[in-house]
């Protein structure tokens, strides 16, 4: 895939993910943000050249950019949207919990979006 289909796979998941709390289903909303927020990642990574081919990759992707950047909210926010992939599984976040999860990583795109700008 490209680095734009990536990208336009993050912010479709991230809207999904709020259709889905919004009808009630959080076990769901959850995942379509970590899933949102690991697209994202994967775009950066691939218009670097990076590996990104696993959860492992994505979180040496974070730590790449936290020390490029000393925004240290990009792993911050990078973990909200974990802790949602764990939900999915788990089911232990209310509506509330997820809507702040899903909230973080919107934040998270906005904040890995400048990335793509950059890169030819």
């Amino acid at each position: 895939m490209t680095t734009l289909t990536y990208q336009n796979a993050a912010r479709h998941l991230l809207a999904q993910g709020f259709d889905e709390l919004a009808e009630g289903d959080s076990r769901q909303a959850s995942e379509k943000g970590w899933g949102a927020a690991a697209q994202m990642i994967t775009a950066v990574a691939s218009s670097r050249g990076w590996k990104h081919d696993s959860h492992a990759a994505l979180y040496r992707v974070i730590d790449r950019l936290v020390r490029e950047t000393g925004d240290d909210d990009i792993r911050s926010r990078f973990s909200t949207a974990n802790a949602l992939h764990q939900n999915f599984y788990e089911n232990w976040g209310g509506a509330d919990y997820v809507a702040g999860g899903l909230a973080e990583v919107r934040g998270l795109l906005d904040r890995l979006t400048p990335f793509l700008d950059d890169q030819p």
